[in-house]
């Protein structure tokens, strides 16, 4: 198992560039660049799009230009016209059940209300044994409140610890395109950015 496609969560926009529910979407931005690649807009995916070498492994890049969620209009597209499978997909999104400085490894399991995880899901007949990774954005502490939380701009300090998670994953990833997810979420899962 290798992974073929990497998905980033986002909302499209300069409104959305900066706000948490983008860290999906950052993930791919910087991958992308320290790849020297730019992403170009592709209508048939509803996305913005590229192709990196990841030690032997050719992978694609996708940000969806669809709102969050409908993700799965971007994401699912890609994976039915390509037809990888969902165990070779990984799915780059915020989460707040997580501290900004932090970022997790899963399989598969539940979508803790996450919309676009929702609506991939949706588009894969209910299925949902893809990988995702988890950037953490920390919870504003009650439900009423999430919403405006996502789409606001985190602080400074946030801000930061989010891209030191980020930059942590994408030393991991390497790990995680070959298929040793083990080994990338041994590694990933001990760092905290405090």
């Amino acid at each position: 198992m290798a992974i073929q496609l990497i998905a980033g969560l986002g909302n499209p926009g300069r409104d959305y560039e900066d706000t948490r529910h983008n860290a999906g979407a950052w993930f791919v931005e910087e991958l992308a660049r320290q790849s020297g690649v730019s992403l170009s807009s592709e209508s048939r995916f509803n996305g913005r799009t590229a192709r990196v070498r990841i030690g032997s492994n050719d992978v694609r890049l996708l940000i969806p230009s669809t709102f969050m969620n409908l993700s799965g209009q971007s994401v699912g597209t890609m994976i039915n016209f390509f037809k990888i499978p969902l165990n070779e997909i990984l799915v780059v999104h915020d989460e707040l059940d997580i501290d900004p400085g932090t970022a997790r490894l899963k399989t598969g399991g539940g979508i803790g209300g996450h919309n676009g995880l929702r609506d991939i899901i949706k588009s894969q007949g209910n299925q949902k044994d893809f990988h995702r990774l988890r950037i953490g954005i920390g919870h504003p502490g009650h439900a009423s409140k999430v919403s405006g939380y996502v789409l606001s701009k985190p602080s400074s300090d946030d801000r930061e610890r989010i891209l030191a998670s980020i930059d942590e994953a994408l030393r991991v990833l390497p790990d995680v395109i070959s298929g040793d997810m083990a080994k990338a979420m041994n590694r990933l899962h001990s760092f905290k950015e405090a």
